[in-house]
């Protein structure tokens, strides 16, 4: 019986060997999975026993490929088939070049992966997160708070266009009386273009109305430069800085004014299913010195499913000279059940 266990034991090892990408490093160690992608000096392989492993490129001693992979050489030219690597020497389709000169692997989704980043339409590659909140109450007093949320990035090779959206309306009734009505919108877009793999030129525009901030619409629309100072797949960090225009529209008066500003995107994913982000921007106003503003946003989204996710998302406004009789900080918090999309 245990005989037989370890022949069948050394069948299987046999036949997922023979289906499986064979990798060996220059200190002799051996790697059987799937050759996922070169990704600039690193070589990325899927073992079913230890997840993906990331190998330096120039510590890999030869390669023997089981499936089809596409290798694209520094001319950017790119060729299809089982590739093999030995003595610094890459092989695949009939044709031979030095490790070297290979700038990519990719293995099939990689590649159309890749291919779609290339040339998109503007209706593709969108991604995000849409929530909806609600909570109420009835007996001696009755009220009714509803909050909406959405963020939706479009990423390419060259660059990022978000567009985000949040409101909050509310409602009570104590008795006959009424409480008062808490609501606010708060949305706008921003577009960054990189001139090189770190550098990228960034515009925004913001739209705000708070009721109980006496503002009726704050317009901002600026402009300036970043640094991606951290950008994998799960970690990434942008600083920013420049320069805008801001027109703030309250109930008894209106301020215009130049600013400048300065702050940092972050994101990060803790897991396959939570995502997490940040974004802050402190405003300098160049009009009437010794004022400014604050904005800082923060949430969480959750996947519970293919679609539906939990949500939850702050966002914090802070402005030193508010309109008189009125607080600096007004605060608006979402959380609620959502969807994610991509398109």
């Amino acid at each position: 019986m245990q005989s037989s266990r370890a022949w069948r034991a050394v069948f299987l090892l046999a036949t997922t060997s023979a289906f499986a990408d064979q990798i060996t490093l220059k200190n002799g160690d051996r790697i059987t999975g799937t050759v996922v992608k070169k990704d600039g000096a690193n070589l990325i392989i899927k073992s079913d026993l230890f997840g993906l492993i990331t190998a330096a490129w120039d510590k890999v001693e030869s390669v023997q490929g089981a499936g089809a992979v596409y290798v694209t050489n520094k001319d950017g030219k790119t060729a299809e088939g089982a590739v093999s690597l030995a003595n610094g020497m890459l092989e695949i389709a009939g044709q031979r070049l030095p490790a070297g000169d290979v700038t990519a692997i990719r293995h099939g989704d990689e590649q159309k992966a890749f291919e779609r980043l290339q040339a998109p339409g503007w209706g593709q590659l969108w991604a995000g997160t849409g929530t909806a909140g609600w909570a109420g109450s009835a007996g001696n007093a009755k009220t009714l708070t509803f909050t909406t949320g959405l963020k939706a990035t479009r990423a390419t090779m060259h660059d990022k266009t978000t567009v985000y959206f949040n409101s909050i309306k509310a409602s009570a009734l104590i008795g006959s009386r009424s409480a008062g009505t808490a609501e606010a919108v708060r949305g706008g877009f921003g577009y960054d273009h990189n001139f090189s793999p770190r550098l990228f030129v960034s515009t925004f525009n913001d739209y705000e109305y708070d009721k109980f901030q006496n503002l009726d619409l704050r317009f901002v629309a600026g402009g300036g430069f970043g640094f991606h100072a951290r950008n994998t797949s799960r970690m990434k960090l942008d600083v920013l800085g420049g320069g805008d225009f801001n027109h703030s529209a309250f109930a008894t008066f209106t301020r215009k004014s130049g600013e400048a500003y300065y702050g940092n995107d972050f994101q990060f994913r803790l897991n396959g299913n939570t995502t997490m982000f940040q974004t802050a921007r402190m405003f300098n106003d160049l009009t009437n010195t010794g004022q400014y503003r604050v904005n800082f946003d923060a949430g969480a989204s959750v996947k519970i499913a293919k679609w539906p996710n939990w949500n939850v998302s702050l966002s914090d406004r802070y402005l030193n000279t508010p309109s008189p009789g009125r607080k600096s900080n007004d605060v608006l918090y979402t959380t609620g059940f959502g969807i994610s999309f991509a398109h």
